[in-house]
């Protein structure tokens, strides 16, 4: 063999080896990545990261790129590639895919704020490059009309994408479960069913890597259930039926005295999965309506919270079996001023929560519930849909009128910065090294020092 080939060959060996070990070392992907919605550990903190304190259109935006389709998909970060999802409208809206129903036949509508589907969709998934924004491939895993409608301010791509570095896997919902090498190969494709949700209000609960297995959740007005699939074929390795209605609130799993469980947060309960049977470990009651935020976990807790029509804000404590409803495995819980649609996070012994949709923050120590503040305005942010994030010390609030006031991590409110960018943005952002991305309306923000 000659040698320039054998170099070749044992460095992609070590590229291989050096991305298996750094995935091994953090359950859902490296620390320098952003692999989930929720960063490398599921708290929103980047842990290895020091993207900007301060931009604004014509500072410190490395590049800006204009979105195909629509849809409030995170984006997730991987070496140097950027995965999203997004749904685009065929152009033709009397198009109808084989098998579909019509725009007129199509369920939707609900209360005024549901809007109904009228045309044929591509539920696409895209990758761009990380260094400038260039598309680097975008596949359509399905296309067809959707059979209900989503709220106004919703879509039909809200799901994120998880990925490993080598395999990208996306859920639809309604519109199918698939796998792509991270070239945008297609390796498999689930069909789960159709959902009908609350008010057709649209989906939205991300999948999550748990070791081997792929796991879903499909909370609706129908049959919801759990379930895991072979991340390598997407076979069912097992399934439970869910006592729940219509929830969004994606998977978190945990790592427990070498037991994986999977925690989601539900209405009726909240519930942790053996990650390799299904069975269920504990559950917990307590919980809102209309359950939307994803759980974290740190300090040997699991921090549930909700915000629709009352407030929780619970931290289980993990080691328990059976029901945990008002016993002392609640460490402790705040019935206020807890969020609706951001999940909250997690930065070292802190806790972050917004007050329902609102621009309103509170911090509290995540061992003891002691509040640091409550109920602090961010003043220039109006609405909020994405989940706070955190890095180098630093706390990023992103609001729906394009504005972001970044805070300290401290006791103390103490605002460090306000941006504004011509966009707004329902997405959560992403870090991966030094840079901040953010995914609005009509753009893709990559922030970096310049």
């Amino acid at each position: 063999m000659p040698r320039i080939r054998l170099q070749t060959v044992t460095i992609g060996v070590l590229l291989v080896l050096r991305t298996a070990l750094a995935y091994a070392q953090s359950p859902e992907g490296c620390d320098d990545y952003w692999p989930t919605w929720r960063g490398p550990r599921n708290t929103g903190v980047a842990p290895n990261s020091d993207p900007p304190e301060s931009w604004s259109e014509k500072k410190n935006v490395q590049w800006k790129v204009a979105l195909p389709g629509k849809g409030s998909s995170s984006p997730i970060v991987w070496g140097d590639r950027i995965f999203f999802q997004t749904a685009v409208e065929v152009k033709d809206p009397n198009a109808t895919a084989e098998g579909q129903p019509s725009p007129a036949e199509a369920q939707g509508g609900g209360i005024l704020r549901s809007v109904a589907p009228t045309g044929v969709h591509k539920f696409d998934v895209v990758c761009v490059d990380r260094e400038t924004g260039g598309l680097v491939w975008q596949k359509t895993m399905r296309e067809e009309m959707p059979h209900e409608g989503h709220h106004k301010t919703h879509g039909f791509a809200s799901y994120s994408p998880v990925t490993d570095g080598e395999h990208v896997w996306t859920s639809f919902g309604s519109r199918g479960v698939h796998c792509c090498t991270v070239d945008g190969d297609l390796v498999w494709s689930r069909d789960l069913g159709k959902m009908a949700t609350s008010n057709a209000f649209g989906e939205g609960s991300s999948p999550a890597l748990a070791g081997d297995v792929l796991i879903v959740v499909m909370d609706h007005e129908g049959d919801s259930f759990i379930t895991a699939l072979d991340r390598r074929t997407g076979d069912t390795v097992w399934r439970q039926e869910r006592d729940e209605p219509t929830c969004w609130g994606s998977p978190l799993v945990v790592e427990f005295e070498g037991e994986r469980q999977v925690v989601v947060n539900g209405t009726n309960r909240a519930r942790a999965y053996d990650a390799e049977t299904g069975d269920v470990i504990w559950k917990c009651g307590g919980q809102t309506k209309n359950v939307i935020p994803t759980p974290v976990s740190g300090l040997g807790k699991v921090y549930c919270t909700s915000g629709f029509r009352g407030a929780m804000l619970q931290a289980i404590t993990l080691g328990h079996t059976g029901d945990l409803t008002d016993t002392d495995a609640v460490a402790w819980q705040v019935t206020e001023a807890t969020p609706y649609v951001p999940s909250p996070l997690l930065y070292d012994d802190k806790i972050y929560v917004y007050w329902g949709n609102q621009a309103t923050l509170s911090c509290y120590d995540a061992a003891t519930g002691t509040p640091h503040f409550v109920k602090q305005k961010l003043e220039d942010v109006r609405d909020v849909y994405a989940s706070p994030v955190g890095a180098a010390g630093r706390v990023y609030l992103v609001g729906r009128n394009g504005v972001t006031t970044v805070i300290k991590q401290d006791d103390k409110f103490k605002v460090l910065s306000v941006n504004t960018l011509e966009d707004g943005f329902d997405a959560s952002p992403a870090i991966a090294g030094d840079q901040l991305f953010l995914k609005g309306h009509q753009y893709l923000y990559c922030i970096a020092k310049k």
